[in-house]
């Protein structure tokens, strides 16, 4: 694929290419911050192989960090949920995958679909400033939210009705706990997309689509 001359300064400006690598979901990535692992850190290399640059990691555990760190500055991309909330701070590529938010409710409770949740007196456990967070900040007409450190755990602790989750780590919680269940179906699609400054130019947008399409 071509490079055009301006998208390496451009997506690199220091001439190495600063990474945001969100250790705290695990779909994405794996290991410790020393050795992370996953498909966020194939994508990063990748990237700075196209580009000709060194890549450097930088590890934090939740998707906030990685958001605020690239709004200010301090690292040149992240890979996040392409939400409305960060759409107005941060340039989002195509995605490059799609994975699910479901809820965990108690075996007995009655809550039995998303649109039963969201309803008077249902308090709703969710990491705070995740993808999840966001879609049900903006679309929650009568249940509350209640931010933690994690959604599920956030749930189970302070026994509240619900928690909200990715599904591939909640299915594996609710698997050591026969008192629980996963909502069916999952309340929302989170488009996971490589995430830039705001004023990177469209040349560079358009190449770094081209490219997570390639990935894909």
């Amino acid at each position: 694929m071509n490079l055009p001359a301006s998208v390496t300064p451009d997506l690199a400006p220091s001439g190495r290419l600063r990474a945001m690598i969100n250790l705290g979901n695990p779909v994405l990535a794996q290991g410790t911050a020393e050795q992370p692992r996953g498909v966020t850190v194939d994508i990063a290399a990748a990237i700075g192989a196209r580009l000709g640059v060194p890549v450097d990691l930088m590890c934090v555990w939740a998707a906030k960090d990685a958001f605020a760190d690239v709004v200010a500055g301090r690292a040149d991309l992240a890979f996040l949920a392409n939400e409305p909330a960060r759409a107005a701070y941060l340039a989002f590529s195509t995605p490059y995958r799609v994975i699910e938010g479901v809820y965990v409710v108690p075996a007995a409770s009655g809550l039995r679909s998303p649109a039963e949740v969201d309803v008077p007196g249902v308090r709703i456990g969710v990491k705070e400033g995740s993808a999840y967070d966001l879609f049900l900040t903006r679309t929650l007409k009568h249940a509350s939210i209640v931010r933690g450190a994690d959604g599920v755990t956030t749930f189970e602790d302070l026994d509240l009705e619900a928690g909200a989750g990715i599904r591939a780590p909640v299915t594996e919680f609710v698997a050591a706990r026969p008192h629980l269940r996963v909502i069916e179906p999952a309340f929302m699609a989170i488009n996971q997309a490589v995430a830039t400054r705001l004023e990177v130019a469209p040349e560079t947008r358009a190449w770094l689509d081209d490219l997570v399409a390639e990935f894909r």
